[in-house]
C-alpha cells in the first residue's frame, strides 16, 4: 500500500528556536514511519521581508543541520531547498490566477507583518500563503504538520484546493493538518509567540548556561506577585514549556506545588532546565558534528532535489493537462 504524502517547510531565517521544534518538527519526525514526507527548506518564503543575500546560504546550511540533527532522517524523507524546484512558483503562479485577493487580505499573518514591517509591505508577503499552497500541493500532500498560527493559511490552501479541483477536474487532495500535543509556546515575554525578530527565543544550540539566563527573567504567571501567592499554572507559559519538556512527575510536581505557593517561579525554573537541557543536549552534539560534514549535508540536500523534482513533474503533467497546455510541454 502506498503511503501518503506529508509536506512542511520551514524558514531559514536564522536558528531555530524550541517553538519551531515543539510546534512543527517533533511532529515531522514523528510521522517518517508512517507517510512518505518532503520537508522543505522554505528560503522563497524568507524573502519576503529584509534578508541578507551573504548569509543566506549558511542559514539554508543550518536549518538543514538543525532538521537532521532533529531527527529527520534522509533514508526516511525528502529533505530539500524550495528554490532549487522551480515547481514550486510555477505552480505559485497558476493557482495565483484562481485565488481572489480578497481570500489574502483576510489572512492573520498578512495584517501582523503589515504591522511588525509598516515600511516594507510586499506582494510577495501579501502572495506568502498561495506559495505556502504551491508547496503542499506540489506534492499532493495528505497531511501538514503545522503550529496552530498556521492553521488559517492550511484553511485557505483547501479553499485554493477546491476551486481549482471544481474549475479544471481532479488533481490535488484536500490536505489536513495535524497538530502537535503542545500546540504553541509563546515567548519569553508570555505575551507574544516565540519569534527570532521579537528576540523572545531560546534556540536549539543555546548552551545550558543561556538557557538559564532566559528562562530565569521569562515572564511567568503575571498575578502571582510574591513566592507566597498560589499560582495558576494553565496561565503561565513556563509550565507550558514543562508540558513540552518534562517529565511526567515533574509536570505534576511543579502544578501542585505551584498552586499551593510550595515552590517559586525560580525553583519551578530550574526543573525546566534540567528537563529541556536534557532533550537538547543530544540534539546539539549531531548540531556539531554535522556542521564538520558539511558535505554530507549538501549531498543529501542534493538528493532530496532530485527525488522532489522527480515528484514535481509528474504533477505539473497533469496541471498542465487540467490547464490544455500539455502539448507544449512535452
Amino acid at each position: 500500500m502506498t503511503k501518503k504524502r506529508v509536506f512542511s517547510g520551514i524558514q531559514p531565517s536564522g536558528r531555530l528556536h524550541i517553538g519551531n521544534y515543539v510546534g512543527a518538527m517533533r511532529n515531522m519526525i514523528a510521522l517518517q514511519d508512517d507517510y512518505f514526507c518532503i520537508y522543505g527548506i522554505v528560503d522563497y518564503h524568507a524573502m519576503t521581508v529584509h534578508f541578507n543575500p551573504q548569509e543566506i546560504e549558511s542559514s539554508i546550511l543550518d536549518c538543514a543541520i538543525d532538521y537532521l540533527a532533529a531527527g529527520i532522517d534522509p533514508e526516511k524523507s525528502v529533505l530539500m531547498v524550495q528554490s532549487a524546484v522551480s515547481e514550486h512558483t510555477e505552480l505559485a503562479w497558476i493557482l495565483n490566477t484562481i485565488t481572489p485577493i480578497s481570500w489574502l487580505l483576510r489572512v492573520p499573518t498578512f495584517k501582523e507583518k503589515r504591522e511588525q514591517n509598516p515600511d516594507y509591505v510586499n506582494m510577495g508577503l501579501l502572495d506568502y500563503p498561495v506559495l505556502m499552497a504551491a508547496d503542499i500541493v506540489l506534492y499532493k500532500a495528505a497531511v501538514v504538520p503545522v503550529g496552530d498560527d498556521q492553521l488559517p493559511h492550511l484553511e485557505l490552501t483547501r479553499e485554493i484546493v477546491r476551486r481549482f479541483n471544481t474549475l479544471f477536474g481532479q488533481v490535488f487532495p484536500e490536505p489536513k493538518a495535524q497538530l502537535g500535543e503542545v500546540r504553541r509556546i509563546l515567548g519569553l515575554d508570555g505575551v507574544n509567540k516565540m519569534s527570532k525578530s521579537l528576540d523572545n527565543c531560546i534556540y536549539l544550540d543555546d548552551s545550558k548556561e543561556e538557557i538559564w539566563k532566559k528562562l530565569s527573567t521569562a515572564v511567568t504567571d503575571v498575578r502571582r506577585k510574591r513566592r507566597t501567592d498560589p499560582g495558576n499554572p494553565e496561565d503561565c507559559n513556563i509550565f507550558t514549556m514543562h508540558k513540552a519538556f518534562s517529565k511526567k512527575e515533574d509536570i505534576d510536581y511543579c502544578s501542585r506545588e505551584c498552586q499551593a505557593a510550595g515552590i517559586g517561579c525560580l525553583d519551578c525554573k530550574k526543573i525546566l532546565l534540567e528537563n529541556m537541557y536534557y532533550e537538547l543536549e543530544p540534539l546539539q552534539k549531531k548540531q556539531s558534528d554535522l556542521r564538520n560534514n558539511r558535505q554530507y549535508v549538501l549531498e543529501t540536500l542534493g538528493d532530496g532535489k532530485r527525488k522532489a523534482k522527480e515528484i514535481a513533474a509528474q504533477t505539473m503533467d497533469e496541471v498542465y493537462t487540467k490547464l490544455g497546455i500539455k502539448t507544449y510541454h512535452q
